[in-house]
């Protein structure tokens, strides 16, 4: 396994544990679309039973992340481009106006811990956590809202979609955009500016969207109706081994 080993010897959290653990694998890129996960293997390495492997990759298949297939067991789950686009302008219509609602309801307290996940994300230089950081600025934005709904859809759709940004950021200009648009969204926000704060949002979602296709119409070896950003040149200085970049 390409992920970092433990042991938990079926502790009450193993499930969570491993679960979380599988997540942050899947949407950094360590482990990679199409991949088989082996209860078996996820067993021995976690020193585990099978019994919280298999929750947790049940947890994995409903966030989206794995897939199960008859005879074949589970692999890293595949999304078509199709996919990508929707679930981003679902978040674009969602995270817009739940970051509205955040805006009249924050508190000092929220205000700068936005600040400080806005500095992190800026500073940040390791595009395996770019995502991370990406989602803690925004989630310290919305924590206000008083939309506890909204905010789960919010995440599952970050689970889906967040490695495939994450390579965007990492083969286009994107990283350098998303800064200075974080930056526009946190003033908005701290102006209590509703309406500009939901607009920026909404534009900046877009945005990686955009780009995220650009780059796709501009690989034609990309398999029609999947995705698969795996260019043949090395990958940029920092991705770890085991990324989606061979």
């Amino acid at each position: 396994m390409r992920i970092r080993k433990s042991n938990l010897a079926d502790s009450p959290s193993a499930a969570d544990k491993i679960f979380e653990s599988l997540r942050r694998a899947v949407i950094s890129g360590t482990l990679r679309d199409g991949d088989a996960l082996r209860q078996e293997e996820i067993a021995q390495h976690f020193n585990t039973s099978r019994i919280p492997v298999r929750e947790a990759l049940t947890r994995l298949e409903q966030h989206g992340l794995a897939q199960a297939r008859r005879f074949h067991g589970y692999t890293v789950a595949q999304m078509s481009r199709q996919q990508i686009e929707e679930i981003c302008r679902f978040r674009a219509l969602v995270e817009g106006e739940v970051v509205a609602s955040a805006v009249k309801r924050a508190s000092e307290k929220s205000l700068e811990q936005a600040r400080k996940a806005c500095a992190a994300f800026a500073r940040e230089r390791d595009p395996v956590l770019w995502g991370e950081r990406n989602r803690e600025f925004h989630s310290a934005l919305y924590r206000d809202c008083g939309l506890p709904y909204h905010l789960e859809a919010i995440h599952t759709a970050l689970d889906k979609t967040e490695r495939y940004l994450v390579d965007q950021l990492v083969l286009t200009s994107g990283m350098r955009r998303a800064r200075a648009e974080h930056l526009a969204i946190l003033e908005a926000f701290e102006a209590r500016d509703a309406r500009l704060a939901a607009k920026l949002t909404r534009d900046h979602i877009l945005g990686a969207l955009s780009l995220f296709c650009e780059y796709m119409d501009s690989h034609p070896a990309v398999a029609e109706g999947r995705v698969t950003l795996s260019p043949k040149r090395r990958g940029p200085p920092g991705r770890r081994p085991g990324s989606r970049w061979r």
